[in-house]
């Protein structure tokens, strides 16, 4: 297996063993996407909440924030609104608004990602704060990708949680999911930097020509204009898929294009 690279100019593959936790008002936090892997748009982070415990950060409501949870399970709020959260359920906080996860028995596990909106863009007006990424109810199919290598056929689905649509004017969340043979196209995003994480199965993930092996809560950071993609490379139609999420920052519009839907934000 290729081992990440160590030129992170080009993006890079940040293993979930190789993350570094520091204890920040009781809970344990790593930034797996931050500046020092020359990300200026974009901050991904891993929080784990001890049980019982509540992560409340002060900073969040100076930006625009999506969390996955990502293990266990307890009670999320943004803004003045709250819900109870487990694997796969999703929040949105939009730039005014702070979040919450407070813990139930087990302790919770997330990925946050931040941004801070630009001057150019506004909040939606009644953004969607709650899903799951595996809510279906707008999909991109049959994903080519962008012309940076030839495509393969077996194309994967993509669910959109948060995008422009619900009222997201620069994070969004997609989730991919991939049975086995099937890819999601390589690709570029001109202007948008790309952080995704793998969240269930086993499967591969490309960074700027080159396939490596991705286990549940790897991250793979690319800059704008390095291809990226996903696979599942097994053949057993009775595998388990394999499955991502994430999305580039600003939200990249060709995406909604191909899947003939609205590009303006909500």
């Amino acid at each position: 297996m290729p081992t990440a690279p160590t030129d992170t100019t080009r993006g890079t593959i940040i293993r979930a063993t190789d993350l570094t936790f520091r204890t920040v008002d009781g809970c344990q936090v790593a930034q797996a996407v931050g500046p020092h892997l020359g990300a200026h748009i974009v901050r991904l982070d891993v929080v784990r909440v001890p049980a019982g415990a509540v992560w409340n950060p002060a900073g969040a409501v100076d930006e625009e924030n999506v969390v996955v949870v990502f293990a266990g399970a307890g009670t999320a709020a943004s803004g003045d609104r709250s819900a109870p959260v487990r694997r796969a359920d999703t929040v949105y906080a939009p730039t005014g608004d702070g979040y919450e996860l407070r813990a139930a028995d087990d302790g919770l596990t997330a990925y946050v990602w931040r941004t801070v909106l630009r001057p150019d863009r506004s909040p939606g007006t009644q953004p969607r704060r709650f899903s799951r990424l595996w809510n279906e109810e707008t999909q991109l199919k049959g994903f080519t990708g962008t012309g940076q290598s030839a495509p393969d056929a077996r194309t994967a689905t993509m669910n959109f949680l948060f995008w422009p649509g619900t009222g997201s004017p620069q994070l969004c969340l997609h989730c991919g999911f991939m049975a086995p043979g099937e890819y999601f196209n390589v690709h570029v995003h001109p202007s948008s930097e790309e952080a995704f994480i793998a969240f269930e199965g086993e499967g591969q993930l490309h960074l700027d020509g080159t396939w490596y092996d991705a286990v549940p809560g790897d991250v793979l950071f690319a800059p704008p204009g390095v291809p990226h993609g996903t696979r599942h490379p097994q053949t057993d139609p009775a595998g388990a898929r394999f499955a991502t999420c994430g999305g580039p920052t600003p939200f990249d519009p060709v995406l909604y294009e191909r899947a003939g839907v609205p590009t303006k934000v909500r």
